[in-house]
């Protein structure tokens, strides 16, 4: 499962996210992981998320990212929800039929492997295609 979080800047989307992965903390049995760009969530998440400073990382591209999240798993095989925060920010040119095609990619990895993904992204509603729009 995929869940999309879109919106302007100052819509609330982190407060929002934040909140979910308190909740996830409390009602899920496996291992939240959550991934961020920046340092900016380090006092608002729980101690029990596993908080990634993607940045350190340097994804340049949506297929850097999904060997990131495969390698994830393949670390930590009880991973039940990760979350993202600000993902476009992630990559160097966010492309959004690729963005588009690993969102496609996400979900059907989550099923496979029963992981749930919540993501947020600040853009305007209006220009978001279709393909993207079908997760939030």
């Amino acid at each position: 499962m995929v869940k999309l979080i879109v919106g302007s800047k100052g819509t609330g989307k982190t407060k929002q996210l934040i909140e979910l992965v308190k909740q996830a903390v409390h009602d899920e049995n496996g291992s939240v992981v959550c991934l961020e760009k920046d340092k900016n969530l380090t006092y608002d998440i729980p101690y029990a998320v596993r908080l990634i400073h993607a940045g350190d990382y340097g994804f340049g591209s949506a297929e850097f990212f999904k060997g990131f999240i495969n390698g994830l798993h393949a670390a930590n095989y009880d991973i039940s929800h990760i979350f993202i925060a600000n993902m476009f920010r992630l990559f160097d040119e966010p492309d959004m039929d690729k963005l588009a095609a690993l969102l496609d990619e996400l979900a059907a990895f989550g099923e496979k492997e029963n992981i749930k993904f919540t993501i947020s992204a600040t853009a305007d509603m209006t220009a978001v295609s279709d393909k993207i729009k079908k997760y939030c």
